[in-house]
């Protein structure tokens, strides 16, 4: 499950000409995994070709189109779980104090929230656990995989992978509790909001496709899964 969460957590960032570069890497790292249905694979495939061929400034506004400029797919898990509440502050807090009570240290542009991060650190879980934790937020994961699909956008393959992964039945009140929190119609965006990936989630997003993000992580795993066979 471990390869498998990095790989999400690649296809979530901010596309970059490595992450393009090793697409074919991250399709192995799953397969090698086994931990996800045929159905899943294949629902993941159109993203992963569109990855490795599409010109790169193409793929990256894809990208700022969905999940920078729209509020409705923000990639931060706390946009939907308590909108724009006082709650919201202090659930960043204690999620980054849970990172570093596990050894998981964050780069100073991150956000605990956002979900390429919350993957890498479910990824250094047991599976039982990293499991119960990608259960814990599916209700999210659920209403952007639905939102995504109404886009026809490919990113929807990656969060029906993951609900399917956490093995959980979002409950239909927290799904419309996110509804609440960030409607699934995007409202006309206003200044606030504009100026808001800029500061909070553009940046993030922008590094966790660098090189020293998951697909780094991915392949220096694959490393040592090959050196680990040839002994």
């Amino acid at each position: 499950m471990r390869l498998t969460l990095k790989a999400f957590a690649a296809l979530l960032g901010y596309p970059s000409s490595e992450l393009r570069e090793h697409a074919g890497e991250i399709v192995e790292a799953v397969g090698s995994e086994g931990v996800l249905p045929r159905s899943a694979l294949r629902r993941l495939q159109p993203l992963l070709d569109r990855l490795a061929t599409d010109d790169l400034l193409d793929q990256q506004s894809v990208y700022s189109e969905l999940f920078d400029r729209s509020r409705s797919l923000s990639l931060h898990l706390f946009e939907h779980v308590h909108g724009d509440s006082r709650e919201r502050g202090q659930a960043m807090i204690d999620l980054g104090h849970q990172y570093l009570e596990h050894g998981f240290y964050l780069e100073a542009s991150e956000l605990p929230d956002f979900i390429p991060v919350f993957l890498e650190y479910a990824a250094f879980l047991p599976s039982a656990e990293a499991r119960e934790t990608i259960a814990q937020p599916a209700h999210v994961f659920a209403a952007l995989a639905e939102r995504l699909d109404k886009r026809d956008s490919d990113y929807a393959g990656v969060f029906h992978a993951i609900v399917g992964l956490a093995g959980a039945r979002p409950d239909a009140a927290a799904v419309a509790q996110v509804d609440d929190n960030t409607p699934p119609v995007d409202p006309p965006v206003e200044e606030d909001w504009e100026e808001t990936p800029v500061s909070f989630s553009a940046h993030a997003a922008h590094e966790m496709g660098g090189p020293t993000g998951p697909v780094a992580r991915i392949r220096a795993a694959n490393r040592a899964k090959a050196q680990e066979a040839g002994r």
